[in-house]
This record gives structure tokens, C-alpha cells and sequence, in this order.
């Protein structure tokens, strides 16, 4: 006689499951944020470029960067045929500018490839110079309604909370985080990109890291973490310094680069960091990442 399966559903796992999928997706029904990359014209690429300019910058800061970089470039074949430099100019103050030499890498791949169209499946998008496992499984779900678990850091702090009775889940995604995540994605593709859009929401605007809006929660009875008394994260929680660190070095910087059409002379970008040491760092971390190119002796530019 056959041994008895032991693969359940995950309602069976988890009673509460479609109750908690119904009820965030009607939330997200009625508050969710009107954004451009959201909108049913938006395209492909467009989604694409939202993915990256959203990783670990704030909606509101997006949002200039996202319209203006689209009016200039609404294909990738239009930044592909631009210098990467022209991307990291237009990047402005985001940050992390690394992502917009990513882009710009992408736009030329996809053109080489792809014949200018971002393509639609998760392993042809992860193959992309720059795009890793979230924002394949991302564009692949918002662009094309394809059924893929998107673990942003909004969506993992709701599920740690609501299913694990966590505050905050690990560092990075563990595979019971990756099962427990597909366990509760809708079995249709349009349903499961709704699904992800959606919790990543709630957590954006009510779950939200500190200071949860607990009381306008719609699963605050399914929570976990709730019904055990919101014990506090376990781990150790990560703070970032910013001043007077190379990131903020680096920025200052590029920013004396950006705002300039001709090469800049390295005395001039003497005068906008005062640490000699730690200046010199930073400049050759630029030049060596790419994001500035030295095209005299003595002169820096935008590549």
C-alpha cells in the first residue's frame, strides 16, 4: 500500500491563510497609493525602472527621478544609446548610484538580446547585468502577471509578523521564509501579482517597521505577533551612520561631477571633502566601480 501524501495545502498548514489573502487584497482595494508604475499603461520598462530606483529609497524621492528618467528615455534602446555617465547625471541625489550603471547595463542588454523589449519570463530577467532574485520575480509578476513569490523587506516584515509572531524576520530570506511565502501566494498569476502588491502595501503604509498602525490593521485578529503580546525583535537591529562616512563621501563627490559638463580637476574635488585619506579612497572606489572615469592626469569626469 502507498504511504500516505504529505503535502498539504496551505490552508491546511495555515487555517487563517485565505482569510488573510482576501482580506489584505480588499484592503489594498480601497488604499492603495496612485503611482505611475502601478497604472495599467504602464509598460514593461517602466516597471523595471521602478523596481531598481525603489531599492531602499523612499516613494516620494522616486517619483521626480522615475518621471523624468521615463520622458528622456521611455525604451531601453533610448538609454542604451546614451553614455553610461548620462544615467548616473540624470540618477541625481537617489543614492546608491551603482543602480543607475545597472540600468543603463540592462537597457543594452535587453536591446542585444531582446530586441529592446524587457522580456517576460524570470530566468531571462535574472540574467540581466544587475537584476537579482526580487526584482526578476517582481517585474515578472507586476509587468506580465506571472506567479512568482516577491520578498521585499515590506512584505517580509507582514509575514513575520502575521504568520510567525515575530516583530522583524531574518537579515536576509531563509528557505522556511521562501516556503511559508509560497504557501500563501493565489494559485492564479494576476491574483498572486495582486497578492504581492498588496502586502507590500500594508506593509509601506500600516505594518510599517517602527510605530505599526496596529489598530487600522485589517488582519490584526490574524496576527500573530499581536496575539503574542508584540514580543520584542530578538536579533540585533541594524542602524545606519551616514555622516562623515565614505558613502557620504562618495556622494559629495559625484555630485560635484554631475553638476559639472567639463572635467573637473582634482583640486576642485579637494574643496568638497576636507579628509585627504579618505577622499582618495573614495574616488578610486568610483573609478574602479565605473561611476567615474579619469581622463587626464589630474581631471575627473562622469564616464
Amino acid at each position: 500500500m502507498p504511504e500516505p501524501s504529505t503535502t498539504h495545502s496551505s490552508e491546511a498548514v495555515d487555517p487563517d491563510a485565505a482569510e488573510l489573502r482576501e482580506r489584505i487584497l480588499g484592503w489594498y482595494d480601497e488604499h492603495a497609493r496612485v503611482l505611475p508604475w502601478r497604472e495599467p499603461s504602464a509598460t514593461p520598462w517602466a516597471v523595471l525602472v521602478s523596481e531598481v530606483m525603489l531599492q531602499q529609497t523612499p516613494v516620494a524621492r522616486v517619483l521626480p527621478v522615475y518621471e523624468q528618467w521615463l520622458d528622456r528615455w521611455p525604451e531601453p534602446a533610448d538609454l542604451s544609446a546614451v553614455p553610461a555617465g548620462e544615467a548616473v547625471r540624470a540618477w541625481g541625489r537617489l543614492g546608491y548610484p551603482r543602480r543607475a550603471l545597472r540600468l543603463h547595463a540592462a537597457a543594452g542588454a535587453i536591446v542585444e538580446r531582446h530586441g529592446g523589449r524587457v522580456p517576460d519570463g524570470y530566468e531571462e530577467l535574472i540574467a540581466l547585468p544587475g537584476v537579482g532574485d526580487y526584482t526578476a520575480a517582481a517585474v515578472a509578476s507586476f509587468a506580465f502577471g506571472r506567479r512568482h513569490v516577491v520578498l521585499d523587506t515590506n512584505v517580509r516584515r507582514v509575514l513575520a509578523r502575521t504568520r510567525d509572531g515575530v516583530e522583524l524576520p531574518a537579515s536576509a530570506p531563509t528557505r522556511a521564509e521562501r516556503e511559508r511565502a509560497a504557501g500563501l501566494l493565489p494559485d492564479d498569476g494576476c491574483t498572486a501579482a495582486a497578492w504581492a502588491v498588496a502586502s507590500m502595501e500594508l506593509g509601506a503604509l500600516v505594518c510599517v517597521a517602527t510605530a505599526p498602525r496596529c489598530d487600522t490593521c485589517p488582519v490584526r485578529d490574524l496576527c500573530r505577533w499581536r496575539a503574542a503580546g508584540y514580543p520584542s525583535h530578538s536579533g540585533v537591529r541594524r542602524t545606519q551612520r551616514y555622516d562623515g562616512t565614505d558613502r557620504q563621501c562618495r556622494g559629495r563627490l559625484l555630485a560635484v561631477l554631475r553638476d559639472s559638463s567639463v572635467p573637473v580637476p582634482r583640486r576642485t574635488l579637494e574643496t568638497a571633502w576636507p579628509v585627504d585619506e579618505q577622499r582618495d579612497r573614495c574616488l578610486q572606489w568610483l573609478v574602479d566601480d565605473g561611476l567615474v572615469a579619469r581622463v587626464a592626469a589630474d581631471a575627473y569626469a562622469l564616464p
